[in-house]
């Protein structure tokens, strides 16, 4: 009797459990999808665009992608990718693979070439869209490319996006209007036109995306035109489209491990090369200084070199920050496009009491880097000019992404892409 009753219960437990998934499933695949972060042994995640360093991935229709990255646990696996698509908040998109995707995808990923003359061992992979399998991707918007093990496990996932050419977008950078920020950040000011075609409701089917220097992470979204003049929709937003100015990115320079290059104090052979960078200063409380940079991206490069992408070396770079009363008991961490902006416990800077400097060492890839300090607070929340400061005067890269829906569609275009950048700001 007890075992009959048991089994009853457990089927009636089963019954409702998988009730409770239905009726939460329409939640759970609207929710936003977020990058995932490759394990310790993965590298130097990069897309290939019209550049040669690496940044976000916004390309034209119909060019090609071109996805390199690192492996440095000398197995010579076998990775495979899947594509898929997504509305413009990023959440899961309604369309089917064929509606996005010509031909196929979970291939295996088989360019691949193993390091030379390096003292770390890797084996460079390399993704090229269009290929034999993958014909190429039919609709504009926003996608995911994922990257599994032969166990089909995730190993990393990276965002990218396929604009089309039917809007014009002016951009202009303006200092803000509201005094208390004036010298602190810097505003959008955005003018979109179209080319040849109507935009029908621009204020329900026309969304935009403001991107500072290449970070997805504090981009602004969702804005909607402020007012029209014709054609014209006009953004001429302060609050809404302003953004922290931050202050010009560090750098080091290591093409050449054998030598002190650019930022690096001195070198020392391990069981790899050590570069031990010089110590840096809290910069918030000091006059703004200019300082070229890229804007927080990298460069792989290497002296005496045919191929940097298999004969660059692994390096462990020595970060050091000096300390002070208003930082002794912050989060502080390294940040950068050279991880894609993630902040995880790999980019923690660690105090050390005795000399009074925050330290951190990192596994990078031979090149020219950017680099800055930040300071993560307990709610999670970024603090981006705490070390570095906020100066309107700062060089920043501003990058719009405009979207339409247009009634009755069942997915996100992205008809125009518009760049700018601050060192023309104006009042």
């Amino acid at each position: 009797m007890f075992i009959f009753t048991h089994k009853i219960f457990l089927n009636m437990h089963s019954k409702a459990l998988k009730l409770l998934i239905l009726l939460l499933f329409p939640f759970l695949s609207h929710s936003q999808i977020e990058e995932i972060n490759p394990p310790d042994y993965i590298k130097t995640i990069n897309f290939k665009s019209n550049t040669p360093e690496t940044q976000l991935p916004i390309l034209s229709l119909g060019s090609e992608i071109v996805l390199e990255f690192d492996a440095l646990n000398g197995d010579e696996e076998d990775f495979y990718y899947k594509i898929n698509y997504f509305n413009f908040d990023w959440t899961p998109s309604s369309l089917i693979k064929s509606e996005f995707l010509n031909g196929f995808d979970n291939q295996r990923i088989r360019d691949y070439e193993n390091s030379f003359n390096t003292y770390q061992i890797y084996s460079h992979y390399k993704l090229t869209i269009p290929n034999q399998f993958t014909k190429g991707l039919k609709v504009s918007g926003n996608y995911i490319i994922s990257v599994f093990n032969d166990d089909d496990e995730l190993v990393f996932s990276r965002k990218f996006m396929i604009y089309e050419d039917k809007t014009t977008v002016a951009v202009n950078v303006k200092r803000s209007r509201n005094i208390e920020f004036i010298d602190k950040k810097q505003r959008i000011e955005l003018t979109i036109n179209p080319k040849n075609f109507q935009l029908n409701n621009p204020k329900q089917t026309v969304k935009t995306v403001i991107i500072q220097n290449n970070n997805l992470r504090n981009a602004i979204t969702n804005i909607k035109p402020q007012y029209t003049i014709g054609s014209e929709l006009i953004y001429k937003y302060d609050s809404e489209t302003s953004f922290w100015a931050d202050n010009e990115f560090l750098f080091f320079e290591n093409k050449d491990v054998r030598a002190a290059n650019t930022g690096i104090q001195f070198i020392d052979l391990k069981d790899l090369y050590h570069n031990y960078l010089f110590t840096n200063t809290e910069r918030a409380s000091k006059p703004y200084t200019y300082n070229p940079d890229i804007n927080g991206n990298y460069l792989i490069t290497n002296v005496d070199a045919d191929d940097p992408s298999i004969e660059a070396d692994y390096v462990w770079m020595h970060f050091s920050l000096l300390g002070n009363n208003h930082l002794t008991n912050k989060n502080v961490h390294i940040y950068g496009n050279f991880n894609n902006y993630a902040i995880d416990n790999s980019t923690r800077m660690i105090f050390d009491e005795k000399n009074n400097r925050f330290v951190n060492t990192l596994l990078l890839k031979q090149g020219f880097y950017n680099y800055k300090y930040i300071v993560v607070n307990d709610n999670g929340s970024i603090d981006h000019g705490a070390i570095s400061g906020n100066f309107w005067q700062t060089e920043n890269n501003y990058k719009v992404l405009v979207y339409y829906r247009e009634l009755g569609a069942r997915y996100d275009r992205i008809i125009g892409l518009g760049e700018a950048s601050s060192v023309n700001i104006t009042n």
